[in-house]
């Protein structure tokens, strides 16, 4: 805490608040990664507090066998491995049993995100997320958390109104069945959209923890190939003017104006009458999951500059 308040010190010996805002915003920061390399779980021993929240993708090509694979070695390297579930690539009940009972015992497994999927038809019984939030399975192999999504800046094949009742109908699902939830968003490129999502999430009465999704440290190329995966409305000169290119250590594009925004926008609203309750980042790792903890962790620590353009460059150690 105090190499943290020694770096946040202006000339003038006062505290910035827009650094100490923006680094307590990063503190709390959880990952999403599709691998475990040994670079990887050494930048989370050394950078990520023990028991951060990885969460592990569920590939359409790979088998199961995969995930659990990367999932052990998250618990195994001293985290908490969330694996995805992506419902529609799930063959049958059995399956799906067998899978997920393997990461309880294993993995000690206790939360979960619950995903339709990238697959256009159904490969066994669920079609929607929310058919397996309901079914009990869940619950019945130990899992007492689900992590849903949400879509701040739309998705390509549903409206917005869709999106709404599909959210509310899965928060409701798990609440009935006994599950806490929280949401994971898809990542954002500009700070409006998700906080416009925000405010109208909080209006309707719905407070549920938020994990706000950014893509960490990438190239410009690599964040519009997933942004074209995800289904995120993004473009070159779209990312080029909300993340800013600010070059992190690495020489990598960095979603430092996204975050600055975000940051700002949840200090703004603590600071009204309301607030967005629990909000938090959600790095995906489409740089490297090494990469993204480096990052996450210099700007938690303080270790950044703010820019004229609204984000703000992570300085060496």
């Amino acid at each position: 805490m105090v190499q943290m308040q020694a770096a946040l010190r202006r000339r003038d010996g006062e505290m910035d608040e827009t650094i100490v805002s923006i680094a307590a915003f990063m503190a709390r920061a959880t990952f999403e990664t599709t691998r475990l390399g040994p670079d990887d779980a050494g930048a989370l021993r050394a950078h990520a507090a023990p028991g951060t929240p990885v969460y592990v993708s569920a590939l359409p090509a790979k088998p199961f066998a995969d995930q659990r694979a990367v999932v052990e070695a998250v618990r195994a390297a001293g985290f908490e491995p969330v694996p995805h579930l992506a419902v529609r690539s799930v063959a049958s009940i059995a399956a799906l049993s067998d899978h997920l009972g393997r990461m309880v015992e294993r993995a000690g497994v206790s939360r979960v995100l619950v995903i339709g999927g990238d697959r256009s038809e159904a490969a066994g019984p669920f079609r929607a997320a929310v058919e397996l939030i309901e079914s009990g399975l869940l619950q019945s192999l130990g899992i007492r958390e689900v992590g849903i999504a949400g879509y701040p800046d739309g998705h390509p094949r549903l409206a917005p109104i869709a999106l709404e009742r599909a959210l509310a109908a899965k928060l409701a699902a798990a609440g009935e069945t006994g599950l806490a939830a929280h949401i994971v968003t898809q990542f954002t490129v500009a700070a409006d959209p998700v906080v416009g999502w925000l405010a109208r999430l909080r209006a309707e009465g719905i407070d549920h923890p938020v994990r706000v999704g950014f893509a960490g440290p990438a190239s410009v190329a690599a964040l519009l190939r997933y942004a074209k995966i995800c289904g995120v409305r993004a473009s070159a000169q779209g990312l080029a003017r909300n993340v800013g290119l600010a070059r992190d250590m690495l020489g990598r594009a960095a979603p430092d104006r996204v975050v600055r925004g975000v940051a700002a926008a949840c200090r703004r609203a603590a600071d009204g009458d309301g607030g967005f309750g629990e909000v938090t980042p959600h790095l995906y790792a489409f740089g490297g999951l090494a990469a993204a903890v480096r990052w996450a962790a210099a700007v938690a620590a303080g270790r950044i500059a703010l820019d004229g353009g609204g984000g703000f460059a992570v300085m060496p150690p």
